[in-house]
Formats: C-alpha cells, sequence, structure tokens
C-alpha cells in the first residue's frame, strides 16, 4: 500500500514525526492524537505553520480514541510511551473496533526488549528492524 491518498492514523503521536512524513507523501489525511497539552500545543503550531489541510490533531487519549468505533485506517502508527504497558490494548482496540482498513499496514516503535503481545493471525511482520533501544515493526494486516 502506498502512502498517497492514504488515511493515516498517528497514536501517541509524540513530535509527530510519523504523521508528518505521511503527509508529507500525500497521505489523504492524518489524524494525530496527543494527550500531552504541551506536545499537542505544538502539534497544532507546526500544522498551522506548514498550511497541512491534510492533518488533524487531537488533543486526546488514544485508548479512550480507539474505544468507540471510527473509520477504517489504511496506515496506524504506535508509538506508545515505553514500558507502560499499552500495546495490548491498542491493538485489541484496533481490531475490535474497526480502525483497521481490510489491507492495513501498522507500524509498531517499541522499546527492543519488549514482547510483542499476541497479535492476530492475519497481521504478517512485513518489516523489523532494530536501532539502540528501539524495534521498529510494519506489519500488513491480510483479512480472509
Amino acid at each position: 500500500m502506498d502512502v498517497p491518498r492514504a488515511k493515516c492514523l498517528d497514536l501517541f503521536a509524540g513530535s509527530g514525526g510519523l504523521g508528518f512524513e505521511a503527509a508529507s507523501r500525500q497521505a489523504e489525511k492524518v489524524t494525530m492524537l496527543e494527550l500531552n497539552k504541551e506536545a499537542h500545543a505544538q502539534l497544532a503550531k507546526n500544522v498551522s505553520t506548514l498550511k497541512a489541510d491534510n492533518i488533524e490533531v487531537l488533543n486526546k487519549d488514544s485508548l479512550e480514541f480507539l474505544k468507540n468505533s471510527g473509520e477504517p485506517y489504511d496506515l496506524v502508527f504506535i508509538d506508545p510511551p515505553f514500558r507502560k504497558g499499552l500495546l495490548d490494548d491498542v491493538v485489541n482496540l484496533l481490531e475490535s473496533n474497526h480502525w483497521l482498513a481490510d489491507d492495513a499496514l501498522v507500524y509498531i516503535e517499541a522499546e527492543k526488549e519488549l514482547e510483542l503481545p499476541e497479535l492476530p493471525s492475519h497481521w504478517h511482520l512485513h518489516r523489523e528492524k532494530v536501532a539502540g533501544q528501539v524495534r521498529f515493526q510494519l506489519f500488513t494486516r491480510q483479512t480472509l
């Protein structure tokens, strides 16, 4: 799946690097979620400065947001705070509340020693890399 025309969800956006990169590659829509008020304010300022009409920045808790049903996204970035045990809930909510398009890509960035929760059987590891203390994994979602 190509980034152009994709709908992207950036959970735990932080500085927004992943979401801004997707927007720069012509994603149709990027939704960034950041709970920290200061980080959210900086993201909103950056979006305004860049005149990035395809980026929406929400000052919300990612888990609370995912508890509702939503529109399916083509590309989801998951970069939760380290050592908080949030990944299992995020994965379950993405699947159970229909946040993922049938052929979605899911990017997970986590501490390298973290053992991933049991992932859905239709998530297939596409690429993996370790740099320093961080493990990057890209999964393809292939539904039946």
